[in-house]
């Protein structure tokens, strides 16, 4: 077995990796062969089912040196810079620990009518959106309201409920449900196998009943 975290390891780098969400997938690329991207997405669903690895793929899609394109390329510079969490771009804040409204008019408002430094679009990704303050919500919700053609917002949250009525209006929802057991376990026995482990169907079983829906969850109870 090889070290590091196998979620890590694992995680999805392309849409045709991405497991149990074909409903989402195919809309996404949808709109990438539109060639118009809306400015602002809503990603909601359970923990562990695919959210910010769709949005951080979606943001190489629009991105890539390639494209925009059904699937990046995953070979050129901006998609090596995305995946790599370095492209100046494309940037990604986790609101549980930025709720702020400081954080956020430096992280958002305050820049984004700057232009892209190299990509096509600059693209925000906040996860668990939902855990910004009021004051915080606000902010966004300015910035929203009138945001620059070359911004697109990504907003990710195991809590759609408690998002403003008012942003949630302004971005296009895109629902990941949890993943049925027998894709869970499916998936568990493809990494064991590639990963050298010897694995029987009663112990993939458990894993994928422990995980409850959640790939994620699933690779962390296998290692």
């Amino acid at each position: 077995m090889s070290t590091g975290s196998l979620f890590c390891k694992w995680r999805s780098q392309r849409f045709q990796d991405l497991v149990g969400q074909e409903a989402v997938v195919q809309t996404l690329r949808n709109v990438l062969g539109s060639g118009s991207p809306a400015r602002a997405y809503l990603f909601s669903g359970p923990r562990g089912t695919g959210k910010t690895s769709s949005a951080r793929i979606f943001a190489k899609a629009l991105n890539c040196e390639r494209g925009p394109s059904y699937d990046p390329c995953n070979e050129c510079s901006l998609c090596r810079q995305i995946t790599e969490g370095s492209c100046l771009d494309v940037l990604e804040i986790d609101a549980a620990s930025h709720t702020q409204v400081e954080k956020i008019r430096d992280f958002i408002v305050d820049k984004v009518h700057f232009s892209p430094v190299s990509a096509r679009f600059k693209v925000y990704i906040i996860d668990e959106v939902h855990k910004l303050s009021a004051a915080s919500f606000n902010a966004l919700l300015k910035t929203l309201e009138e945001p620059p053609s070359h911004v697109v917002f990504i907003l990710a949250t195991t809590h759609p409920h408690e998002v403003l009525s008012t942003i949630l209006s302004r971005c296009q929802r895109y629902d990941f449900r949890a993943l049925p057991l027998a894709r869970i376990r499916e998936h568990v026995l493809d990494v064991s196998a590639a990963e050298g482990l010897s694995l029987d169907a009663d112990a993939a079983n458990l894993v994928a009943r422990a995980a409850d829906g959640s790939l994620r969850d699933a690779l962390v109870f296998l290692e």
